[in-house]
């Protein structure tokens, strides 16, 4: 009888009460045959979890099985993919992506087309460059700043309301990452106007649907080169930045001439090709392999994003 390849399986272990239907159908358009979500999903069950899907399939179905950690917490997540990764048994691993909230590859998404932007119409790199990260404590902040200061920019992460809020979590992923983020807030235009003035780069990671800077906020930039919001829903986060922007000039910052925007759906277009990839990566590595933003980002960073 002739012997019939195993069918590709995804489980997808979430902390939330809810797998996000996002990613269930990124799963699926990146080729995964069965995919089965787990909410509520606690850091201790991970261990039970992991080797229950690996000693089920054999050394060859585990070549055809891949695991994605989700929720909304980026310190969570990246507690359960090293709780994955411990669970292994060689020859019975499986290969672990971490996207949590889509956090990872949306930073990834972001910070690279920033970076190719800035390369193109400034030629410059994020080393050294001044970066202020709007929404920064937010999950998709928080990786887009860990990302960029890893890349070597200097790194400001701004929440709306708490200064303690974001020293706090400043202190704790450089701690965890080995990133050099500063924290500060901004709850007026003043605040936000004062932490543009010496910005090379802005990145827009607040809430959908809330408006983080306006022309009169944008006026005051006068080194501003990139400005890249992922905000889809009215009113946009960056005023003058529309969704399709991908290095389009930033007409409201009047002092900072050949400054470009971009916007959430051309950030989203490389999010999408590379959280496919990612997934798809996870049934052809030769080796299992343990994806989070460090993986995102390099990705990122060789995807066509013209």
């Amino acid at each position: 009888m002739e012997k019939t390849e195993k069918r590709t399986v995804l489980h997808m272990f979430d902390p939330m009460p809810h797998t996000s239907p996002f990613d269930i159908n990124m799963a699926v358009d990146a080729g995964f045959e069965a995919i089965f979500p787990y909410d509520n999903v606690k850091l201790e069950q991970v261990n039970g979890l992991v080797q229950d899907t690996i000693f089920s399939r054999g050394p060859a179905g585990v070549k055809r099985t891949g695991i994605f950690i989700g929720g909304r917490d980026l310190g969570l997540a990246l507690n359960m993919l090293e709780a994955a990764k411990n669970a292994m048994v060689p020859p019975f691993e499986v290969s672990v992506l971490a996207d949590p909230s889509g956090a990872f590859t949306t930073a990834a998404a972001l910070v690279a087309c920033v970076e190719r932007q800035l390369k193109d119409k400034h030629g410059g790199e994020l080393k050294g460059a001044h970066a202020v990260v709007y929404g920064g404590t937010g999950p998709v902040g928080l990786a887009t700043g860990i990302i960029a200061s890893l890349a070597g920019a200097e790194v400001t992460i701004v929440d709306p309301f708490n200064i303690d809020t974001a020293l706090e979590k400043a202190k704790e992923y450089n701690a965890r990452c080995g990133s050099k983020l500063i924290g500060t807030y901004a709850s007026s235009d003043a605040d936000k106007a004062r932490l543009i003035a010496h910005a090379d780069l802005v990145f827009c990671t607040a809430k959908a649907g809330v408006q983080v800077l306006n022309s009169d906020v944008l006026g005051d930039a006068k080194q501003l080169k990139v400005a890249g919001d992922v905000n889809a829903v009215p009113p946009l986060g960056i005023e003058g930045v529309k969704r399709l922007h991908n290095g389009d000039p930033l007409i409201h910052a009047i002092n900072a001439p050949g400054a470009v925007g971009i916007g959430a759906l051309a950030v989203g277009d490389v999010k999408y090709k590379l959280q496919n990839a990612l997934l798809a990566y996870l049934l052809t590595a030769e080796k299992p392999v343990f994806l989070d933003f460090r993986e995102a980002f390099e990705r990122a960073r060789g995807l066509n994003l013209i």
